[in-house]
C-alpha cells in the first residue's frame, strides 16, 4: 500500500509511495523478471518497480476492491505488463498459482494503511473523520469494528487494546466504553473518540493522539491483521526463485518484530539471506515531504541462488 502527499494547494493528490527508491533498489538487483506486489494500494510501488524493470511482469494483489481499480487506472501505462487480483496477501501462493507463477524474482508487502482509505470517513478507520465504526478493508468481511466495540466483553476489550494497541491503560477504556454502550450502541467513530478521550483525557501523549492505540487495535483485529501476516511470512519465502528477493514495510512494533523474527530464523537455516539486518528507515526528507511515512521499517530478504 502507498500513502499519499497532498501537493501544496491541496487539490491535486500525489500517490507517494514510502521508500520507493530503496525498494527499487532492493528489488531490482538483480533485474526481476517476475514481480508480485501483495499489497498494491494505489499503485505507486507498482509504477516504480515497472519502470525500473522495463521487460518484468507484475502480479498485484490487494484486498481493497477501491484500490484494485484506483491501481489499474494508475497503472494504464503498462497495462499490457501488469494482472490484478482482489485477494488477501496471505494468499499470495494460491494467487499466483492461479496466475500460473511457480515463483517470483521480487516480492513486496506494504503494510501501511492507503492514504484514500484512511481519508474516506465512510471506511471508519480514522478518528480524526467522523464516520461509521467499520474498518474493514475487505468490504465483504462480516465483521466490523463496530460488532467488536458493542458486543465484545470488558475484559476482552481491554485485552485488544493491550495486546494489538499497546495501550497502556486498556482497562480504562474498556470500562467506559462498556458503560456508555449500556444507554446505546456506539456507532461513529467520533463517538468512540470521544469516549477514549473521557478515559484518558484528550491531551497527546509524546504527541500521539491517545485514540490512536485503540483504533489501531481494531483494525488489526477487524481485518486479521496479525494473522495474515505470519500466514504471509510463513508461505512467501518459498515462494522466491534462487536469487530472488522479499520486502516489507512496517508500520508499528507489532508487525515489525514479526518480520525481523521470521526473517532472522530463515537467514539462521542456510537457505536465505537478511539482506537488512539493520533495518532501513526514511531519510528526513521524506519524513517532512509525508509525514505518515515516519514509522516506517524496510527489510529484505534474499533466498540464496542455487
Amino acid at each position: 500500500m502507498t500513502f499519499a502527499a497532498m501537493s501544496m494547494d491541496g487539490a491535486d493528490r500525489r500517490h507517494v509511495p514510502v521508500m520507493a527508491g530503496e525498494v527499487v533498489d532492493l528489488l531490482s538487483a538483480p533485474v526481476p523478471s517476475t514481480i508480485v506486489d501483495t499489497t498494491l494500494g494505489t499503485g505507486g510501488h507498482a509504477a516504480a518497480m515497472l519502470a525500473a524493470s522495463p521487460r518484468a511482469r507484475l502480479l498485484g494483489i490487494d484486498q481493497d476492491a477501491s484500490a484494485v481499480e484506483r491501481a489499474r487506472d494508475a497503472l494504464a501505462d503498462f497495462s499490457d505488463r501488469i494482472t490484478l487480483v482482489q485477494a488477501n496477501f496471505d494468499e499470495i501462493a494460491a494467487v499466483m498459482h492461479e496466475a500460473g507463477l511457480e515463483y517470483a524474482d521480487a516480492i513486496l508487502a506494504d503494510l501501511g494503511m492507503s492514504t484514500f482509505a484512511l481519508d474516506d470517513a465512510a471506511r471508519g478507520f480514522s478518528f480524526r473523520l467522523d464516520g461509521p465504526l467499520d474498518m474493514r478493508m475487505d468490504q465483504r468481511a462480516p465483521i466490523r469494528a463496530y460488532d467488536i466495540v458493542n458486543e465484545e466483553s470488558e475484559a476482552e476489550l481491554a485485552r485488544i487494546f493491550r495486546e494489538y494497541g499497546e495501550e497502556r491503560m486498556p482497562g480504562r477504556i474498556a470500562r467506559v466504553i462498556v458503560e456508555a454502550r449500556r444507554k446505546h450502541p456506539i456507532e461513529t467513530t467520533g463517538e468512540l473518540r470521544a469516549l477514549i478521550e473521557r478515559a484518558l483525557g484528550p491531551q497527546r501523549r509524546g504527541g500521539v493522539h491517545p485514540a490512536t492505540r485503540t483504533f489501531q487495535a481494531l483494525r488489526i483485529v477487524v481485518n486479521h491483521e496479525l494473522e495474515s501476516l505470519a500466514k504471509f511470512l510463513r508461505d512467501t519465502p518459498t515462494m522466491l526463485a534462487p536469487g530472488g528477493r522479499l520486502a516489507v514495510i512496517a508500520y508499528h512494533s507489532l508487525e515489525d518484530r514479526a518480520v525481523k523474527e521470521r526473517f532472522r530464523e530463515l537467514d539462521h537455516q542456510g537457505d536465505f539471506h537478511n539482506l537488512t539486518k539493520k533495518v532501513i528507515k526514511p531519510a528526513e526528507a521524506e519524513i517532512v515531504a509525508n509525514p505518515r511515512a515516519r514509522s516506517a521499517r524496510l527489510r529484505c530478504l534474499e533466498r540464496r541462488p542455487a
